[in-house]
């Protein structure tokens, strides 16, 4: 028996685990046993006790932990992905695919098209790739490297650092010391903004159909966040542009270039068309009759004409829609002092540089957007169900359809000339009722600094300012494109210096007037006149159909320590049934970034005919791709959305380019296509 309990003790009980030492001891000891009996029975009682504290650990041991529940869900997860990946590609195509229609490019070769006019593709804001020539420690193994596009994946390992490499120098709006970012070259700029995420790769692979290639195809890829003359003058971006359409127009026979800006490439690339005719050393040189020599047409696609409003959230608190909901949903995460993220701080300090955002700031003042009781898209009635967004199919060819009209009723009470305001009131009371915004107090409180210097180091303008000053700029105020600017000129003083010697945002009332000669108005479309060049033709080409953020309710942040934001969309507020008010945005029609007013307005009234702005009579033409989602995941991002990156893909709006680069007119590809009310927006808009 004193066998069996010592191997038992030997096996299975735990050395932590004592029994009285005395009793395992006096069954080694035999000549004592019948003496000491009792002290056996305690021996054996013991080693019960240690085989149920034996089996209460095992049973421990295999209850089931926190830990083991997520393991096994990321083992479920993976595996499962990596079923349906094996799956996806071993099984037939025809299973998992939906039948492929033949592209515009295959089906325009059917009917005999082929290249004829050189095409210059101009990317927007952001989607062109951006590499490292020289930078700092941090970046060490990053020469030539993207910083912008592509994976994205230095951002992740080491964001503080890019965050650096990717910001001006503030006082200049050029390279900081010691750091050269310049632009990806070639058609690959803008291609793909991420993998699988395409840009122009699909109209690129189009044009290829018909027969195009490196000798009458380029990208005229540049450094997006610079202002637009920098861009000359430290890159030289322009004179690059000029010698380009020069060699490919005498190279393809003499046939004039087809220009195809997105975005901020239209206004981009208006102030190109001004540079090229303008004497040195100021402008390219070429004389009047350059543009009718060499261009055809420019096809702007989502063009931001007269800018966008979510260049006012982004230079006023780095938000938007999108950022405002994320914040609401894990709120406080962002602003965090324990975990010291302060993400929208470091994308202000980042963005606050580039002056190319400037250029997006709604133009045209009051006049266009709208003033304080009134605006040109007043009665605008928001749908945000997606079954009201495909309707109709894009086949339809109708100008004036009935279905235009159900985007405008009475009901409306959305004040969108309020292009921000503190306070839900402040944005649905009349204007009588709220306080009056006076630029001359703007330019009292900027003679006031922030006399707390505790904060140290200057992240953003907002820390040289007063508390009271902060709390007086909101205080119940609404504000129009007008004002705004004035209350930019207050909180961001140093940018707005910077940024106003590169662009204006007003309206001409004279331009034979000489200031008018200087580069600042030249991507301003309501302060610069089109060139001398009658034959060329101008087209609008943009989605409809998608609620695009107008105007905004904002709030003062709770958050008032140093080194923060003191503004932040109200995401709390929305509207009744048929409010176009969610999440503190107010929306109206367009592309989801550019509202049909930016879009169309030059194209439908500023430029129809000979005016002001177009002396000389270039045609110029409307076309409007209605937004139809994909109704599966199997179709992507679809081929006939009308959102103002994924209409790159858009099959009619494909077609259209591919035709006018055959040698069509737009008269020959059926002249305007307006499903929006653009038109009657700008019957109330009086220049």
């Amino acid at each position: 028996m004193a066998s069996i309990l010592r191997l038992r003790k030997l096996y299975y009980v735990e050395p932590a685990v004592k029994c009285s030492s005395v009793g395992f001891e006096s069954l080694d000891q035999s000549p004592k046993i019948d003496q000491k009996l009792d002290k056996r029975e305690d021996d054996v009682i013991c080693a019960n006790n240690l085989a149920l504290e034996v089996k209460k650990k095992r049973k421990q041991a295999k209850e089931w932990r926190c830990m083991d529940s997520c393991c096994w869900i990321i083992g479920c997860l993976c595996t499962t992905w990596w079923l349906l990946l094996l799956l996806f590609h071993c099984w037939p195509v025809t299973l998992l695919r939906a039948p492929e229609l033949p592209g515009p490019g295959v089906r325009l070769k059917r009917e005999g098209l082929m290249a004829l006019h050189p095409v210059v593709l101009v990317p927007g804001i952001v989607t062109g790739g951006l590499e490292l020539w020289e930078g700092r420690s941090c970046a060490d193994g990053l020469f030539r490297k993207r910083l912008w596009g592509g994976s994205f994946s230095e951002i992740f390992k080491r964001p503080l650092c890019l965050l650096e490499h990717l910001s001006l120098h503030y006082g200049t709006g050029l390279d900081p010391p010691g750091i050269r970012v310049r632009a990806v070259p070639g058609l690959v700029a803008a291609d793909y903004f991420a993998p699988g995420y395409f840009v122009w790769a699909v109209l690129i692979e189009n044009l290829a159909k018909l027969g195009y290639e490196g000798k009458n195809l380029h990208m005229a890829a540049y450094d997006w966040r610079l202002s637009f003359q920098n861009t000359e003058i430290r890159d030289h971006s322009f004179t690059r542009l000029k010698s380009k359409i020069e060699l490919m127009y005498i190279t393809n026979g003499y046939k004039k270039v087809v220009v195809v800006p997105h975005s901020m490439g239209a206004i981009y690339f208006l102030h190109f068309l001004k540079w090229v005719e303008t004497p040195p050393p100021m402008g390219g040189g070429g004389g009047p009759g350059w543009c009718a020599k060499h261009i055809k047409a420019t096809m702007n696609i989502g063009p931001t004409f007269l800018g966008v409003p979510k260049a006012v959230s982004n230079l006023f608190s780095a938000e938007g829609k999108d950022a405002s909901y994320i914040r609401a949903m894990v709120p406080g995460v962002f602003d965090s002092e324990i975990l010291g993220l302060q993400t929208f701080e470091h994308v202000m300090r980042m963005s606050r540089t580039w002056d190319s955002i400037v250029s997006l700031l709604p133009k045209g003042g009051d006049a266009i957007w709208g003033n304080m009781d009134s605006s040109p898209e007043e009665g605008h009635v928001c749908d945000f169900s997606k079954k009201s967004h495909s309707q109709t199919s894009l086949s339809d060819n109708n100008v004036n359809n009935s279905d235009v009209k159900r985007g405008f009723q009475v009901k409306g009470v959305a004040k969108y000339g309020r292009i921000i305001s503190f306070g839900k009131a402040a944005s649905v009371l009349h204007s009588s009722k709220l306080p009056t915004v006076d630029s001359k107090e703007f330019s009292q409180m900027s003679t006031s600094k922030n006399l707390n210097i505790s904060c140290g180091e200057v992240w953003t303008e907002y820390d040289e300012m007063s508390r009271q000053n902060i709390q007086n700029a909101a205080a119940d105020k609404a504000y129009t494109t007008t004002t705004f600017l004035d209350l930019l000129r207050l909180v961001a003083p140093k940018m707005m210096r910077r940024a106003e010697a590169h662009f204006s945002h007003g309206i001409a009332d004279n331009l034979d007037d000489p200031k008018y000669n200087h580069y600042k108005y030249w991507s301003n479309p309501l302060e610069t006149k089109l060139p001398n060049a009658p034959d060329m033709e101008i087209y609008c080409l943009y989605g409809v159909g998608i609620p695009t953020e107008r105007s905004y309710v904002y709030k003062l942040s709770p958050n008032s320590r140093c080194k923060s934001i003191p503004y932040q969309i109200d995401s709390s507020l929305s509207g009744e049934d048929n409010s176009c008010l969610r999440g503190g945005v107010y929306f109206a029609d367009g592309d989801e970034s550019v509202p049909v007013l930016s879009a169309g307005f030059m194209c439908a009234k500023g430029w129809r005919g000979r005016t002001r702005f177009n002396p000389f009579g270039i045609a110029t033409h409307i076309r409007e791709y209605r937004h139809k989602p994909p109704a599966s995941l199997l179709e992507g991002r679809g081929i006939e959305s009308g959102a103002h990156v994924d209409i790159m893909g858009n099959s009619a709006l494909i077609e259209d380019i591919l035709r006018v680069a055959a040698g069509a007119t737009g008269d020959e590809i059926g002249g305007d296509r307006i499903y929006s009310d653009i038109l009657r927006m700008t019957e109330r808009i009086n220049l």
